[in-house]
């Protein structure tokens, strides 16, 4: 695409460009802690306010800079900020994506500071969205600044409300204005590396699937000591028919569905995998395939909930029906309606004593695969490893989704899209005590000042 503006620039000193990001963190700090401070959690009708709040301060910080910002109510209701400045007539254009919303807190008594109050300790910066992702919405910003009249390019902003909750907003948005997202690099800016201070670019990204499988098998419940035994018994059968999506060994096992891919890029051993997940002493990591294998190039089936009577209040009695959501995660490669309909025969010819088997979906999202091959990458690997002084950068995957990646993909075919950004394995982010590395920040915002102030050209 083409910008309309005559103004032309040098690229700064890459030394001069570090000294005006590390300049520049103590306002990095001081914002995200105003934006940590809005509980924007867009599942939370009472936070409504907040989510409008928190929008209103991304469109204000970006409109400083001289972007023509517009904050926009999507079908969702949650609040959508975009923006655009131009570049030099004729230079491409480089859009910055990030959200604004963030995860419910939980439990606050197991945050050792107050989740929505940016608090510093050993090093880091704790807070609810310090780094899902807030702190790379900050890292934009940073960039922004540091780059200032240096940038080389277009840019524009797309700062989603709702990611946490699925995102159905900003994908909307996309089809009814495309015009809003029309960019020669699409950077999203809501991975990271995968270590800190390990220049990362995520390559892959699994797609997903929820659906809730319900087993019915008696009119009502009955006593345990009177018909235990012949009776059928739905929570065992449920039981029975979630033991079967794994083997032994840990991996996935539904029928037909191939569970044996491998990942090229960078590795990650079993040791580092079970420090990274917090697994207790004692416990295995599964699969028959490496940790990246299994997180990042497999299928994985997960129960992320049931409907059963806690153990507190349940009643000697065999359960008349029981339910289970089930998060089913799939590579690229694998299109998850498909993957829902091999998941839906394999409960189907899994539950026993022929008791009644009930699914409904509820969410899905595709799975992404990079190309990164073009020339914006190129550059960006350039400017990664310029900012990480001179590491080499990998390639890692992710097992989580961001299903906005390939909508964004068939919206704008022609741009690249690259993931990076602040998080890291200790950021705990979705946990209690959720933090980011300050200096994940620094190198990550040094990271697209480079880049934006020498993206000259397509």
């Amino acid at each position: 695409m083409t910008d309309g503006s005559a103004r032309s620039v040098v690229a700064p000193d890459p030394a001069d460009l570090s000294a005006r990001v590390t300049t520049l963190m103590d306002r990095a700090r001081d914002d995200l802690a105003a934006l940590v401070s809005f509980a924007s959690i867009h599942l939370d009708a009472s936070r409504a306010a907040e989510c409008r709040a928190s929008a209103d301060w991304v469109a204000a910080a970006f409109g400083d800079l001289g972007f023509d910002t517009e904050v926009i109510p999507t079908s969702d209701g949650s609040f959508a900020v975009t923006g655009y400045r131009p570049g030099p007539e004729g230079s491409p254009t480089v859009a910055l994506y990030s959200h604004h919303d963030v995860q419910p807190a939980g439990d606050e008594s197991l945050w050792d500071s107050p989740p929505f109050e940016l608090t510093p300790r050993d090093g880091r910066w704790y807070g609810r969205g310090s780094a899902d992702c807030k702190g790379n919405l900050i890292a934009h910003l940073t960039a922004l600044r540091a780059a200032a009249d240096d940038i080389a390019c277009g840019v524009r902003i797309i700062i989603e409300g709702s990611e946490e909750a699925g995102g159905e907003g900003i994908e909307d948005l996309v089809a009814e204005r495309p015009d809003l997202f029309d960019a020669d690099l699409i950077l999203i800016g809501d991975t990271g590396n995968v270590a800190v201070g390990v220049p990362t670019l995520t390559t892959s990204l699994r797609g997903v699937v929820n659906v809730k499988v319900t087993v019915s098998a008696l009119e009502n419940g009955v006593h345990s000591g009177a018909a235990g035994g012949p009776a059928p018994d739905a929570m065992a059968a449920l039981i029975a028919g979630l033991a079967s999506l794994r083997t032994d060994a840990g991996d996935t096992a539904i029928d037909q569905l191939a569970a044996d891919q491998r990942w090229s890029g960078v590795d990650v051993t079993a040791a580092q995998f079970h420090e990274m997940v917090g697994a207790l002493p004692g416990t295995e990591v599964l699969g028959s395939g490496t940790p990246a294998d299994m997180a990042w190039a497999r299928p994985a089936v997960t129960v992320i909930g049931m409907d059963a009577p806690s153990t507190a209040e349940c009643a000697a009695a065999i359960m008349p029906t029981a339910a289970a959501m089930l998060n089913l995660r799939v590579p690229p490669g694998t299109e998850p309606r498909e993957a829902y309909a091999r998941l839906e025969a394999h409960l189907r010819a899994h539950i026993p004593w022929g008791c009644t088997v009930e699914l409904e979906p509820d969410a899905f999202g595709r799975p992404f695969s990079a190309a990164t091959d073009g020339p914006a990458y190129r550059r960006l690997i350039d400017a990664m490893s310029s900012a990480y002084d001179g590491l080499p950068v990998v390639f890692s995957g992710q097992g989580g989704s961001i299903p906005l990646c390939t909508v964004l993909a068939e919206a704008v075919p022609h741009a690249e899209i690259a993931l990076l950004g602040v998080e890291e394995p200790l950021c705990a982010i979705h946990a209690p005590n959720e933090s980011v590395d300050p200096e994940e920040i620094r190198r990550t915002a040094l990271a697209e000042a480079l880049l934006l102030s020498r993206f000259t050209d397509r």
